[in-house]
């Protein structure tokens, strides 16, 4: 890994296989290959590079032109992220169930993601980007029955398996399906190599679509049509939508799976805990799911038996699904007991908190002259009339940010701490004087046509008693109205809180 790279693509792969310390059977092995290396934190990096580059040896994906897929999220954050890289344009499809943390990756990267109603589930948000890139000549990916999917997963990850193990027993793989890039391309690969080498795949157990042994039905083209009558909606992002993707399919075709084994979601869920809790590996619900089933097969194989298991991406994406559900935002009772420990306690408790230090006196700092005359001038200055004093860093600021933008109002934001205040503290004599004209010392402080209008909450206030939007009108500033409460803007902790 100590070498330079021309781009972020080529940093794709080579993902490290770690042995478990703490979670294994007493007698077993087991390793988790940890796809969460990648740089977007998921094994679907290998399928997004793979998909362009073979669209572009083949001459089907033009410069310029744009890329669209159907995800539940992993695949669109990986292709979002080769596309920036390579200037095409990228949609992807997702149905709106999937965790917010997706779109928002997605969309920071420069994509457009297009929602599709939950109750049409991956079927529906499939017909829905083949409708688009249809209607628009737009470059679909087709990660469900790419061959590409497969082959790059063949010539990269089951390589990088076979080398780690080379000259040591694999006696189980076990992995998740999904789209089957990853099953189909490293079980040819294994068991050509290694034929005792146990195929173990895990699915959902209230959704057993390869248990039931019943195949997805196809329309002429070969996408699927239609749920599958085994589906049900489960906890697994990501793990089975609702139909077998061909490159599945050719996997059982092929009789290169050994073993399906049914997981619970709630032993998804608790399975991921524990590999972050007791091996200090972030995961998904995806990975804790897999892990479930390779811990459930270590309990019954022979001693001295080795496993490896797949990881498919990182914990992070989750934390607005059920994985993260019980993690509290606020300190726990147990949290305020370590803070109370100490003399002086930080934060209030329900439970009361010590009395707090005598505090000195505050030295009021000098004004400046030439502080207060920005300070009036930037209030007054007819080319802004509104103007927000304000730091970089702070939440209330960006929640006042956030509001005006969301209204179309044009302001000037003086950021105090920001480098073009910071030679000989200009930000902090600005501040000063700026103390000295409002009385207040908090930030931000907001002015509109030179009335001062107060900090975030008064301005909120404000908004919704609807006496600024008449000041702003008296003023001659455009801005939109809807009926948005404006404390939504606040950052997510004060929610939690209040």
């Amino acid at each position: 890994m100590l070498r330079k790279f021309q781009n972020i693509t080529e940093t794709i792969g080579r993902t490290p296989v770690v042995k478990l310390s703490r979670l294994a059977p007493e007698g077993v092995e087991i390793f988790v290959k940890i796809e969460a290396f990648n740089p977007m934190g998921s094994v679907k990096d290998r399928f997004a590079l793979a998909a362009i580059e073979d669209a572009e040896q083949k001459g089907l994906l033009k410069p310029g032109q744009t890329v669209i897929e159907a995800t539940s999220g992993n695949t669109g954050i990986s292709l979002a992220m080769v596309c920036a890289q390579r200037g095409y344009p990228f949609v992807a499809v997702m149905a709106e169930n999937f965790s917010v943390e997706r779109r928002k990756l997605m969309r920071f990267l420069g994509a457009k993601v297009v929602l599709t109603p939950a109750a049409e589930r991956g079927s529906g948000m499939l017909a829905k980007a083949v409708e688009l890139a249809n209607t628009h000549g737009w470059f679909l990916t087709r990660q469900f029955d790419n061959e590409a999917n497969a082959e790059m997963h063949a010539r990269t990850t089951a390589k990088e398996i076979l080398a780690d193990f080379e000259g040591e027993r694999l006696d189980f793989w076990v992995t998740g399906y999904g789209t089957g890039g990853t099953l189909k391309g490293v079980a040819r690969t294994l068991k050509a190599a290694r034929p005792d080498t146990r195929i173990v795949v895990a699915e959902p157990d209230n959704s057993p679509l390869l248990g039931s042994g019943i195949r997805s039905k196809r329309s002429g083209d070969g996408v699927e049509a239609g749920a599958h009558p085994a589906f049900r909606p489960h906890l697994m992002q990501g793990w089975t939508p609702d139909f077998i993707s061909k490159l599945v399919e050719d996997t059982v075709d092929l009789g290169l799976i050994d073993e399906i084994a049914p997981v619970a979601g709630n032993d998804a869920l608790a399975a991921a805990r524990d590999l972050a809790r007791y091996e200090g590996i972030l995961a998904g619900t995806t990975a804790g799911a897999t892990l479930a089933a390779a811990i459930a097969v270590a309990r019954r194989a022979p001693k001295g038996s080795r496993l490896l298991c797949m990881l498919p991406d990182t914990g992070e994406r989750y934390l607005s699904t059920p994985l993260f559900a019980d993690v509290p935002v606020d300190m726990t009772e147990e949290e305020y007991a370590i803070s109370r420990s100490t003399p002086f306690g930080r934060f209030d408790s329900p439970a009361g908190a010590p009395p707090k230090p005598p505090t000195a006196p505050v030295e009021q700092p000098v004004v400046l002259p030439e502080a207060a005359e920005f300070v009036t001038s930037a209030i007054r200055d007819p080319a802004n009339p509104v103007v927000m004093f304000a730091l970089e860093w702070c939440e209330f600021c960006w929640s006042v940010r956030k509001m005006f933008k969301h209204h179309g109002i044009a302001y000037r934001s003086i950021d105090l701490d920001s480098v073009a205040y910071q030679k000989d503290d200009w930000g902090g004599k600005i501040r000063a004087a700026l103390n000295a004209e409002t009385g207040l010392r908090t930030i931000p402080q907001i002015f509109i046509g030179g009335q001062h209008v107060g900090g975030c909450t008064d301005l909120f206030d404000g908004w919704k008693s609807g006496r600024l939007q008449g000041e702003m009108e008296a003023a001659g500033i455009p801005f939109s109205r809807d009926g948005m409460d404006p404390y939504r803007f606040l950052p997510g902790w004060l929610h939690a809180r209040n």
